[in-house]
């Protein structure tokens, strides 16, 4: 049986921020909700990770449901084998502890699963990992057979220990057994005055419980975040590994180095994406779509064929086939493109239908509409849709026509083959291939005189 124990208790001064460190983010989603999302299915069904809190514990309680975590809170922060003492009454003795840590959030489920593996009742795992510069991280210390005798932490190693690249990454699989046994016997003699879970290392060493150790595929994968340039730079790490991905499975990037994925991206074939695109939240991308350089793309699926030209917003969309956007256009959430609808620049649509074939091409606002098919709405045009108070409903229907610098003032209905004058207010219900202007009429001054400037 497995049990989870992820270390969050932490302040995280140097990232000089009101949050608590595991709540800043990579990709988009705080370090912690990383941590828990890939850990969690590696636990039997109906079991969840215990989470060790501290300081701003009500903001991190906040970012997750009730059945998501146990709790249990850290009042004091003097280390980690202290920390990991908190959780014991949740464990079970005849379990195996995986121990993670919040601020570590890109490591890797095949990671953690290959540590777990390594594993048993008289067995506990190690993750490791060998750096060209070591410095700050603990030295693993072995015999002259290899074998794991403890790990020492740099503040507290001599010049010899110093030169060892192997470093500790502090997550380790132990059985919860020899956790009960072994962590009520820690001592703080040490530099920083803490109870370090390390110390365990040289226990199991003494008692002759063996000791293995693994180490990740990627060493971003247990980097630790600090401050703001260590988050920065494993947000990074953490894109770059996903273009990679993306590119492998067929994905056409124009440039990995200007393409942010802070979501979960499905494509189908021959999809293109220019520079500078960010993915946001759940994302579909059907055959053959392309999205032009500077657009952000959200909560949406885009059907085959589907063009989405420079600088444009897509938020909350289903676009279905062969349909265009933009460029300099916004989909809002709800906007719904039938096939080959065209949305053209400085167009913004919100909570609404286009029609199959309709076109809104320039400088309009449509939102809490229903478009039929073959619709053409002119530059300028606008549904005027809120009173101040409460939003109504624009109906128009199949091929009307829509002159430039129109309003229409909702709640209205224009039936199908609608024609409406340019520079129309419309406030009553069309019939069917009805003419409708509403402007006043024109009147031609002779003689007019300019101002002149005093």
């Amino acid at each position: 049986m497995l049990e989870i124990v992820i270390l969050a208790a932490g302040k995280g001064t140097r990232m000089r921020s009101s949050k608590p460190k595991v709540m800043q983010t990579i990709a988009g989603k705080p370090l912690l909700r990383h941590v828990v999302d890939t850990a969690s299915p590696l636990l039997p069904a109906g079991t969840k990770p215990t989470v060790v809190v501290g300081f701003g514990k009500e903001h991190v309680m906040a970012g997750f449901d009730t059945d998501e975590i146990v709790a249990v809170e850290q009042t004091e922060q003097l280390g980690t084998g202290h920390a990991v003492a908190q959780a014991l009454d949740k464990l079970q003795d005849d379990a195996v502890a995986l121990i993670l840590y919040g601020d570590v959030p890109l490591i890797r489920q095949q990671t953690l699963q290959a540590l777990v593996a390594k594993t048993g009742a008289n067995t506990l795992a190690v993750l490791t990992v060998n750096l060209p510069n070591p410095k700050g991280y603990g030295r693993m210390l072995r015999n002259d057979s290899g074998d794991i005798i403890a790990i020492v932490e740099e503040k507290d190693a001599d010049e010899q220990q110093r030169n060892i690249n192997e470093i500790n990454t502090g997550i380790m699989a132990v059985p919860v057994r020899l956790l009960k046994k072994w962590l009520p016997e820690l001592s703080c003699d040490n530099a920083q005055g803490e109870y370090y879970l390390t110390d365990i290392i040289a226990k199991a060493s003494g008692a002759g419980v063996s000791i293995n150790s693994a180490q990740p595929e990627f060493a971003w994968e247990v980097e630790g975040i600090n401050d703001r340039r260590q988050q920065a730079a494993l947000e990074r790490a953490y894109q770059r590994h996903q273009a990679e991905q993306f590119l492998a499975d067929g994905l056409m990037l124009v440039d990995p180095a200007r393409f942010d994925c802070r979501g979960e991206l499905s494509f189908e074939q021959d999809v293109e994406i220019d520079i500078n695109v960010l993915i946001e939240g759940q994302v579909h991308l059907g055959e053959g779509v392309r999205i032009g350089p500077n657009c952000i793309i959200r909560n949406s699926s885009l059907a085959a064929g589907t063009c989405v030209e420079a600088n444009s917003i897509i938020d909350g969309a289903q676009v279905s086939e062969n349909c265009t956007v933009g460029p300099y256009a916004r989909l809002r959430p709800g906007s719904v493109l039938q096939k080959s609808a065209k949305i053209g620049n400085f167009v913004e649509v919100k909570k609404s239908v286009i029609g199959m074939g309709s076109k809104v091409n320039h400088l309009s606002y449509i939102g809490d509409c229903t478009m039929g098919s073959g619709v053409n709405v002119g530059a300028g045009t606008i549904t005027c849709n809120y009173d101040g108070v409460n939003k109504f409903q624009t109906e128009i229907g199949d091929n009307s026509f829509i002159g430039s610098n129109s309003a229409l003032v909702a709640p209205v209905t224009l039936a199908s083959g609608t024609t409406v004058g340019a520079g129309s207010t419309i406030t009553r219900t069309t019939a069917s291939d009805d003419l409708a202007i509403a402007r006043a009429k024109q009147r031609n001054i002779t003689g007019w005189q300019r101002p002149t400037k005093k």
